[in-house]
């Protein structure tokens, strides 16, 4: 049966700002503290979806989470009513009550892990939210993916849904960020890659020095159990330790795959020879495995990082050639911008390339990549999706008068002791749930 690769976008929540939570992570901490623009953040993020749509590629939305959560600040002592909540954090421990506030689950890339029913032994599409352990502002989001996810996919016959793993950072996942699939096609059998930055039990693999790996090998593992994949669907390799500590937080912010091609920077794989050996001789496709290696000469780790090459997404249109899809920052830098003109202009599928005003995302530490998780479905899955989260001219209409409506157009870290931005945020989210028919998966609408 035939299939679409469908990337669910993550909407930029209200709450958007630059607090620099996330160490590791080179742009969100050293755009710390500056003040962000939460409307021009949901409407970049929208254009880009428009522009997908209008390639005649299935587009979907994402919503974004209730910030600030105002339960996990009760269950850390503070009392009263809400206002009340917000002035007490503020004035104890303003950059806990920020961490509170984080629109984090706009990168939906982190999301959760997919695995499509030609993967599958029971047939079924497989998800299971990441726990996001390794940071205290993302570790608040898997209860609330889960159950938009739910309200997404809300059909048993295709979709199977699974608890995020344990919250104990042995099994720390940080979701599809850290997985790739390579097929012929995505209604075939593929190969999912999961990339790990250390193991939890082996202490025989190296392990990053500065900076944490946020995924473990045996987080990868219990995802592909618990997800029936085939035995010939998985693989498991991990990443370079060494570019972990330069700021490669996540496998994709030094690979990308798609259907049969791989684009990937040379230090991004531990003994990189023999990992890329491992995934030929695993990949099962009968079209030619295209691997396209960066040379270090030609783009630096610190411009992989800064410009965010591979956290482009890569997609094949209709007639078969691939699209980069690229943040500015690519263009902007010169050795990046001219490897990507050399690398259209080659024999590999990758022809095109488009580039993306992202900047209040990028600045935060997340390019286009990061703000999809891609889901492939056939045709009987598609339509079994619930279709208010389904991108059209319509809907991109929609929710551009309710950003407009709802949003402001700037925040600054004394934003955060006004009660009335958790009054703006949760009435907006309110206001979603009914344009992407939700029902009640928010904490303050089952209160």
């Amino acid at each position: 049966m035939h299939a679409v690769e469908v990337n669910f976008d993550g909407l930029v929540g209200p709450t958007h700002n630059y607090a620099g939570l996330s160490y590791g992570n080179v742009a969100s901490l050293s755009h710390a503290s500056s003040h962000s623009n939460p409307r021009e953040a949901v409407l970049q993020g929208l254009e880009k979806m428009k522009a997908m749509h209008e390639l005649g590629l299935e587009q979907g939305i994402f919503a974004p989470h209730a910030r600030p959560d105002i339960n996990v600040l009760k269950r850390l002592g503070f009392t009263g009513s809400d206002r009340q909540i917000i002035e007490k954090a503020f004035k104890a421990d303003p950059i806990l009550l920020r961490a509170c506030y984080s629109a984090s689950a706009m990168w939906t890339a982190n999301a959760a892990t997919v695995s499509p029913s030609a993967d599958t032994l029971d047939g079924k599409v497989h998800f299971t939210a990441a726990n996001l352990n390794n940071k205290f502002h993302r570790s608040l989001e898997p209860t609330t993916t889960t159950a938009l996810l739910k309200a997404m996919f809300n059909n048993d016959h295709y979709f199977s849904h699974h608890c995020h793993l344990p919250d104990q950072g042995f099994f720390g996942d940080e979701g599809a960020a850290n997985h790739n699939r390579l097929c012929d096609s995505h209604a075939d059998t593929g190969l999912e890659v999961f990339v790990f930055g250390a193991s939890s039990f082996n202490n025989a693999l190296p392990k990053p020095s500065k900076f944490p790996a946020r995924q473990t090998l045996e987080a990868s593992q219990a995802v592909a159990r618990l997800h029936q994949l085939k035995p010939h669907s998985q693989l498991f390799i991990q990443q370079n330790p060494v570019v972990i500590d330069q700021g490669v937080f996540h496998n994709d912010v030094i690979a990308v795959a798609n259907g049969n091609v791989l684009l990937c920077h040379e230090q991004a794989f531990l003994n990189q020879a023999h990992a890329l050996d491992e995934i030929k001789k695993a990949y099962t496709g009968e079209k030619t495995l295209h691997i396209i290696e960066v040379p270090t000469q030609k783009v630096s780790i610190t411009d992989a990082v800064s410009s965010y090459l591979f956290n482009s997404q890569l997609i094949t249109l209709a007639d078969g050639s691939m699209l980069l899809v690229a943040p500015q920052e690519c263009q902007r830098n010169l050795a990046v911008h001219q490897y990507i003109q050399e690398l259209i202009l080659s024999d590999n599928p990758i022809q095109h390339v488009r580039f993306f005003d992202l900047r209040q995302s990028m600045q935060n530490g997340g390019g286009p990549a990061c703000l999809r998780l891609r889901v492939a479905l056939n045709a009987n899955e598609l339509n079994a999706v619930n279709p208010a989260v389904r991108f059209s001219h319509d809907k991109y209409d929609q929710l551009v008068n309710w950003a407009n409506t709802h949003y402001r157009d700037s925040l600054t870290s004394n934003d955060f002791a006004d009660p009335q931005l958790l009054t703006e945020s949760y009435q907006a989210l309110d206001e979603l749930t009914s344009l992407l028919n939700l029902g009640s998966v928010y904490p303050f609408q089952q209160q």
